[in-house]
Protein backbone atom coordinates (compact mmCIF):
# COMPACT_ATOMS: atom_id res chain seq x y z
CA UNK A 1 0.00 0.00 0.00
CA UNK A 2 1.36 3.41 -0.94
CA UNK A 3 1.84 6.20 1.60
CA UNK A 4 -0.94 8.22 -0.04
CA UNK A 5 -3.38 5.28 0.07
CA UNK A 6 -2.44 4.60 3.68
CA UNK A 7 -3.01 8.25 4.56
CA UNK A 8 -6.39 8.10 2.85
CA UNK A 9 -7.52 5.26 5.11
CA UNK A 10 -6.02 7.07 8.09
CA UNK A 11 -7.97 10.20 7.17
CA UNK A 12 -11.21 8.25 7.03
CA UNK A 13 -10.54 6.93 10.52
CA UNK A 14 -9.80 10.43 11.85
CA UNK A 15 -12.92 11.87 10.21
CA UNK A 16 -14.99 9.07 11.67
CA UNK A 17 -13.56 9.82 15.11
CA UNK A 18 -14.72 13.42 14.72
CA UNK A 19 -18.25 12.30 13.83
CA UNK A 20 -17.74 13.00 10.11
CA UNK A 21 -19.04 9.58 9.17
CA UNK A 22 -22.57 10.87 8.50
CA UNK A 23 -21.31 12.71 5.44
CA UNK A 24 -18.99 9.98 4.12
CA UNK A 25 -21.48 8.71 1.55
CA UNK A 26 -22.66 12.15 0.58
CA UNK A 27 -19.13 13.53 0.24
CA UNK A 28 -16.79 10.63 -0.66
CA UNK A 29 -13.10 11.31 -0.04
CA UNK A 30 -10.47 10.20 -2.52
CA UNK A 31 -6.86 9.54 -1.56
CA UNK A 32 -5.41 12.92 -2.49
CA UNK A 33 -8.06 14.89 -0.64
CA UNK A 34 -7.97 12.56 2.35
CA UNK A 35 -4.32 13.47 2.80
CA UNK A 36 -5.33 17.11 2.93
CA UNK A 37 -7.99 16.35 5.54
CA UNK A 38 -5.78 14.35 7.84
CA UNK A 39 -3.07 17.00 7.85
CA UNK A 40 -5.57 19.86 8.19
CA UNK A 41 -3.82 21.44 5.23
CA UNK A 42 -4.83 22.11 1.63
CA UNK A 43 -4.23 20.14 -1.54
CA UNK A 44 -3.98 21.66 -4.99
CA UNK A 45 -6.09 18.97 -6.65
CA UNK A 46 -9.83 18.98 -7.21
CA UNK A 47 -12.18 19.22 -4.26
CA UNK A 48 -14.21 16.06 -3.81
CA UNK A 49 -17.91 16.70 -3.84
CA UNK A 50 -19.53 20.09 -4.31
CA UNK A 51 -18.11 23.00 -2.35
CA UNK A 52 -21.43 24.64 -1.75
CA UNK A 53 -22.41 27.32 0.74
CA UNK A 54 -25.54 26.43 2.73
CA UNK A 55 -28.41 28.87 2.90
CA UNK A 56 -27.64 31.29 5.72
CA UNK A 57 -30.83 31.06 7.75
CA UNK A 58 -31.00 32.75 11.16
CA UNK A 59 -30.77 29.29 12.76
CA UNK A 60 -27.54 28.43 10.94
CA UNK A 61 -26.00 31.81 11.72
CA UNK A 62 -26.94 31.41 15.40
CA UNK A 63 -25.53 27.86 15.52
CA UNK A 64 -22.22 28.78 13.93
CA UNK A 65 -21.94 31.97 15.98
CA UNK A 66 -22.48 30.17 19.29
CA UNK A 67 -20.15 27.31 18.34
CA UNK A 68 -17.39 29.72 17.35
CA UNK A 69 -17.63 31.69 20.60
CA UNK A 70 -17.35 28.50 22.66
CA UNK A 71 -14.54 27.17 20.47
CA UNK A 72 -12.65 30.46 20.67
CA UNK A 73 -12.95 30.51 24.46
CA UNK A 74 -11.62 26.94 24.78
CA UNK A 75 -8.86 27.50 22.21
CA UNK A 76 -7.58 30.62 23.97
CA UNK A 77 -7.04 28.66 27.18
CA UNK A 78 -6.10 25.11 26.24
CA UNK A 79 -6.61 24.55 22.51
CA UNK A 80 -8.99 21.93 21.14
CA UNK A 81 -11.76 24.30 20.07
CA UNK A 82 -12.10 22.32 16.85
CA UNK A 83 -13.94 19.65 18.85
CA UNK A 84 -16.80 22.18 18.91
CA UNK A 85 -16.46 24.14 15.67
CA UNK A 86 -15.79 21.28 13.23
CA UNK A 87 -19.01 19.34 13.99
CA UNK A 88 -20.92 22.62 13.72
CA UNK A 89 -19.56 23.26 10.22
CA UNK A 90 -20.31 19.70 9.14
CA UNK A 91 -23.84 19.93 10.51
CA UNK A 92 -24.73 22.71 8.04
CA UNK A 93 -23.73 20.60 5.03
CA UNK A 94 -20.06 21.25 4.26
CA UNK A 95 -17.95 18.39 3.00
CA UNK A 96 -15.12 17.38 5.38
CA UNK A 97 -12.31 19.02 3.39
CA UNK A 98 -14.14 22.36 3.21
CA UNK A 99 -15.15 22.11 6.89
CA UNK A 100 -11.57 21.61 8.07
CA UNK A 101 -10.26 24.34 5.75
CA UNK A 102 -12.91 26.83 6.87
CA UNK A 103 -12.36 25.87 10.50
CA UNK A 104 -8.64 26.65 10.16
CA UNK A 105 -9.40 30.22 9.02
CA UNK A 106 -12.00 31.07 11.65
CA UNK A 107 -9.96 29.40 14.38
CA UNK A 108 -6.94 31.50 13.46
CA UNK A 109 -8.96 34.65 14.08
CA UNK A 110 -9.71 33.46 17.61
CA UNK A 111 -6.05 32.63 18.15
CA UNK A 112 -5.01 36.06 16.87
CA UNK A 113 -7.59 37.73 19.12
CA UNK A 114 -6.30 35.89 22.17
CA UNK A 115 -2.68 36.60 21.19
CA UNK A 116 -3.40 40.33 20.82
CA UNK A 117 -4.99 40.42 24.26
CA UNK A 118 -2.09 38.54 25.85
CA UNK A 119 0.41 40.87 24.11
CA UNK A 120 -1.40 44.03 25.26
CA UNK A 121 -1.13 42.76 28.83
CA UNK A 122 2.60 42.21 28.44
CA UNK A 123 2.42 38.41 28.49
CA UNK A 124 4.14 37.80 25.11
CA UNK A 125 7.81 38.44 24.32
CA UNK A 126 8.17 38.18 20.54
CA UNK A 127 11.91 38.81 20.72
CA UNK A 128 12.31 35.76 22.96
CA UNK A 129 10.51 33.46 20.51
CA UNK A 130 11.65 34.95 17.21
CA UNK A 131 13.69 31.84 16.33
CA UNK A 132 10.99 29.40 17.46
CA UNK A 133 8.46 31.30 15.31
CA UNK A 134 10.72 31.02 12.26
CA UNK A 135 11.30 27.30 12.68
CA UNK A 136 7.60 26.64 13.38
CA UNK A 137 6.78 28.19 9.99
CA UNK A 138 9.41 26.07 8.25
CA UNK A 139 8.36 22.93 10.12
CA UNK A 140 4.66 23.41 9.33
CA UNK A 141 5.43 23.80 5.64
CA UNK A 142 7.63 20.69 5.59
CA UNK A 143 5.00 18.73 7.51
CA UNK A 144 2.27 19.65 5.03
CA UNK A 145 4.54 18.43 2.22
CA UNK A 146 5.66 15.26 4.04
CA UNK A 147 2.12 14.02 4.61
CA UNK A 148 1.83 13.38 0.87
CA UNK A 149 4.90 11.11 0.97
CA UNK A 150 4.81 9.27 4.29
CA UNK A 151 2.24 6.83 5.65
CA UNK A 152 0.90 8.57 8.75
CA UNK A 153 -1.25 5.75 10.17
CA UNK A 154 1.33 5.15 12.91
CA UNK A 155 0.22 8.44 14.45
CA UNK A 156 -3.09 6.82 15.35
CA UNK A 157 -1.11 4.63 17.76
CA UNK A 158 1.39 7.20 19.03
CA UNK A 159 -0.85 10.28 19.42
CA UNK A 160 -3.30 8.92 22.04
CA UNK A 161 -0.34 7.74 24.14
CA UNK A 162 1.31 11.17 23.96
CA UNK A 163 -1.90 13.01 24.81
CA UNK A 164 -2.59 10.77 27.79
CA UNK A 165 0.98 11.43 28.91
CA UNK A 166 0.40 15.20 28.73
CA UNK A 167 -2.85 14.85 30.71
CA UNK A 168 -1.09 12.79 33.39
CA UNK A 169 1.77 15.32 33.60
CA UNK A 170 -0.55 18.25 34.27
CA UNK A 171 -2.76 16.13 36.53
CA UNK A 172 -0.13 14.32 38.62
CA UNK A 173 3.18 16.03 37.90
CA UNK A 174 4.75 19.04 39.60
CA UNK A 175 2.13 21.68 40.24
CA UNK A 176 2.24 24.17 37.37
CA UNK A 177 2.25 27.77 38.55
CA UNK A 178 2.60 31.24 37.09
CA UNK A 179 6.14 31.53 38.44
CA UNK A 180 8.87 31.19 35.82
CA UNK A 181 11.44 28.49 36.50
CA UNK A 182 14.98 27.85 35.27
CA UNK A 183 15.03 27.31 31.50
CA UNK A 184 16.56 24.01 30.41
CA UNK A 185 17.15 25.26 26.85
CA UNK A 186 18.09 28.56 25.26
CA UNK A 187 15.47 30.09 22.92
CA UNK A 188 17.61 29.11 19.93
CA UNK A 189 17.86 25.48 21.06
CA UNK A 190 14.14 25.41 21.86
CA UNK A 191 13.46 26.65 18.32
CA UNK A 192 14.30 23.17 17.01
CA UNK A 193 11.78 21.62 19.40
CA UNK A 194 9.16 24.16 18.30
CA UNK A 195 10.01 23.43 14.68
CA UNK A 196 9.37 19.75 15.34
CA UNK A 197 5.96 20.56 16.82
CA UNK A 198 5.27 22.81 13.84
CA UNK A 199 6.16 19.88 11.55
CA UNK A 200 3.66 17.74 13.46
CA UNK A 201 0.99 20.45 13.09
CA UNK A 202 1.56 20.49 9.33
CA UNK A 203 1.64 16.69 9.19
CA UNK A 204 -1.44 16.04 11.34
CA UNK A 205 -2.34 18.64 13.99
CA UNK A 206 -4.59 17.54 16.87
CA UNK A 207 -3.13 18.36 20.28
CA UNK A 208 -0.57 20.85 18.95
CA UNK A 209 -1.50 23.49 21.56
CA UNK A 210 -0.94 20.99 24.38
CA UNK A 211 2.48 20.07 22.99
CA UNK A 212 3.51 23.72 22.74
CA UNK A 213 2.29 24.53 26.25
CA UNK A 214 4.03 21.54 27.83
CA UNK A 215 7.32 22.21 26.03
CA UNK A 216 7.32 25.89 26.99
CA UNK A 217 6.76 25.01 30.65
CA UNK A 218 9.32 22.19 30.78
CA UNK A 219 12.05 23.52 28.46
CA UNK A 220 11.84 27.33 28.62
CA UNK A 221 10.71 27.40 32.25
CA UNK A 222 7.66 29.57 31.60
CA UNK A 223 4.81 29.90 34.07
CA UNK A 224 1.61 28.27 32.78
CA UNK A 225 -0.23 31.48 31.85
CA UNK A 226 2.85 32.89 30.10
CA UNK A 227 3.31 29.57 28.28
CA UNK A 228 -0.33 29.68 27.19
CA UNK A 229 0.18 33.18 25.80
CA UNK A 230 3.27 32.19 23.81
CA UNK A 231 1.50 29.05 22.59
CA UNK A 232 -0.97 31.31 20.77
CA UNK A 233 1.88 32.98 18.86
CA UNK A 234 3.47 29.69 17.83
CA UNK A 235 0.13 28.15 16.93
CA UNK A 236 -0.87 31.15 14.85
CA UNK A 237 2.34 30.93 12.86
CA UNK A 238 1.73 27.29 11.93
CA UNK A 239 -1.91 28.12 11.14
CA UNK A 240 -0.90 30.86 8.71
CA UNK A 241 1.16 28.38 6.71
CA UNK A 242 -1.84 26.05 6.54
CA UNK A 243 -4.23 28.80 5.49
CA UNK A 244 -2.01 29.78 2.57
CA UNK A 245 -2.02 26.22 1.26
CA UNK A 246 -5.74 25.80 1.88
CA UNK A 247 -6.55 29.04 0.08
CA UNK A 248 -4.50 28.02 -2.95
CA UNK A 249 -6.35 24.69 -2.98
CA UNK A 250 -9.72 26.47 -3.05
CA UNK A 251 -11.09 24.63 -0.02
CA UNK A 252 -12.16 27.61 2.13
CA UNK A 253 -15.78 28.79 2.33
CA UNK A 254 -15.04 32.41 3.12
CA UNK A 255 -18.63 33.39 3.94
CA UNK A 256 -18.87 30.90 6.79
CA UNK A 257 -15.31 31.63 7.88
CA UNK A 258 -16.24 35.31 8.16
CA UNK A 259 -19.37 34.62 10.21
CA UNK A 260 -17.52 32.36 12.62
CA UNK A 261 -14.52 34.69 12.79
CA UNK A 262 -16.68 37.21 14.65
CA UNK A 263 -17.57 34.62 17.29
CA UNK A 264 -13.97 33.44 17.48
CA UNK A 265 -12.80 36.99 18.07
CA UNK A 266 -15.22 37.36 20.98
CA UNK A 267 -14.46 33.90 22.38
CA UNK A 268 -10.70 34.43 22.07
CA UNK A 269 -10.92 37.68 24.00
CA UNK A 270 -13.06 36.11 26.72
CA UNK A 271 -10.82 33.05 26.99
CA UNK A 272 -7.59 35.02 27.21
CA UNK A 273 -9.09 37.29 29.89
CA UNK A 274 -10.18 34.20 31.86
CA UNK A 275 -6.73 32.62 31.47
CA UNK A 276 -5.01 35.73 32.84
CA UNK A 277 -7.53 36.15 35.64
CA UNK A 278 -7.65 32.56 36.92
CA UNK A 279 -4.23 31.34 35.69
CA UNK A 280 -3.25 27.71 36.37
CA UNK A 281 -6.46 27.06 38.31
CA UNK A 282 -8.33 27.21 34.99
CA UNK A 283 -5.62 26.36 32.43
CA UNK A 284 -4.35 23.18 34.06
CA UNK A 285 -7.69 21.29 34.29
CA UNK A 286 -8.70 22.42 30.80
CA UNK A 287 -5.43 21.11 29.34
CA UNK A 288 -6.15 17.77 30.98
CA UNK A 289 -9.76 17.71 29.74
CA UNK A 290 -8.89 18.71 26.16
CA UNK A 291 -6.04 16.18 25.91
CA UNK A 292 -8.32 13.40 27.10
CA UNK A 293 -11.21 14.57 24.88
CA UNK A 294 -9.05 14.42 21.75
CA UNK A 295 -7.81 10.98 22.82
CA UNK A 296 -11.39 9.79 23.29
CA UNK A 297 -12.32 11.07 19.83
CA UNK A 298 -9.44 9.20 18.23
CA UNK A 299 -10.15 5.96 20.08
CA UNK A 300 -13.91 6.13 19.45
CA UNK A 301 -13.31 4.83 15.93
CA UNK A 302 -13.50 0.99 15.91
CA UNK A 303 -10.81 0.94 13.20
CA UNK A 304 -8.26 2.90 15.23
CA UNK A 305 -5.03 0.83 15.14
CA UNK A 306 -4.32 1.29 18.85
CA UNK A 307 -7.85 0.23 19.75
CA UNK A 308 -7.54 -2.82 17.52
CA UNK A 309 -4.20 -3.80 19.09
CA UNK A 310 -5.51 -3.43 22.66
CA UNK A 311 -8.71 -5.32 21.82
CA UNK A 312 -6.57 -8.13 20.42
CA UNK A 313 -4.78 -8.49 23.75
CA UNK A 314 -8.05 -9.23 25.55
CA UNK A 315 -9.74 -11.31 22.88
Amino acid sequence: MSAREGNAKFAQAWLSALDFGADSDRYPIQAADAVAVVSRRGYSGAVVGVLRVPELTPEIIALLGLASVIAGFIDAIAGGGGLVSLPALLSVGLNPVAAIATNKVQGSVGTASALWNFWRKGRVDFKLIRWPLALVAIGAGLGAFAVTLVDSRWLMILLPVLLIGIALYFLLGPKASDEDAHARLTPLAYAFVAGGIGFYDGFFGPGTGSFFALSLVMLLGMGLTRATAHTKALNLMSNVVGIVVLAVGGHIVWTLAGIMAVGQFVGGRMGSHAAMRFGPRLIRPLLVIISLAITARLLSDPGNPLRVVVAGWFS
